[in-house]
């Protein structure tokens, strides 16, 4: 039952199953995205593009991993709205990462100059790219469970 008390659409496969060796290629794709960058602010950006993505399985799944990598329940509530939340809750680098993330995600419209200059000012070019990376293996993660339906809470 959802929160809104409807039923939830069963899952359609076990993609793990059915594609093992894409599975395989994208764990190992994700696992070198994180290299070298801040557990906490990978979970925090997998969680914003789950929030826009819709996918629930991933959003479950990272805001119990932010958990054990010290996130707080605050920052986690106020993720959706991080644009508004007060000064000091999410850093300034957290916040350009964020907004990265954010238009990685509406690819529609491309990352503008300014958005990328923002993260740029704030990462070095291989965190750069460590974090353009764990954006869109996040989207694509996203992308096969909501096609799915991964129920969230499962393996």
């Amino acid at each position: 039952m959802t929160t809104n008390g409807t039923t939830a659409a069963p899952a359609r496969l076990d993609y793990a199953r059915t594609a093992p060796k894409v599975f395989r290629a994208m764990i190992a794709l994700d696992a070198a995205a994180r290299e070298g960058l801040d557990p906490a602010l990978v979970e925090l950006v997998q969680m914003r593009t789950s929030q826009l993505n819709g996918c629930a399985y991933c959003l479950d799944m990272h805001a119990k991993d932010a958990r054990k990598a010290g996130e707080t329940d605050e920052r986690i509530y106020l993720l959706p709205v991080w644009h508004e939340a007060p000064a000091g809750v999410y850093s300034e680098r957290e916040r350009a990462a964020l907004a990265l993330a954010e238009e990685i995600a509406r690819i529609d419209g491309g990352v503008t100059d300014a958005v990328y200059a923002r993260a740029a000012e704030h990462f070095p070019e291989a965190e750069l790219a460590q974090l353009i990376s764990v954006c869109f293996t996040i989207n694509a993660w996203n992308r096969i469970n909501v096609a799915t339906r991964k129920t969230p809470g499962t393996p």
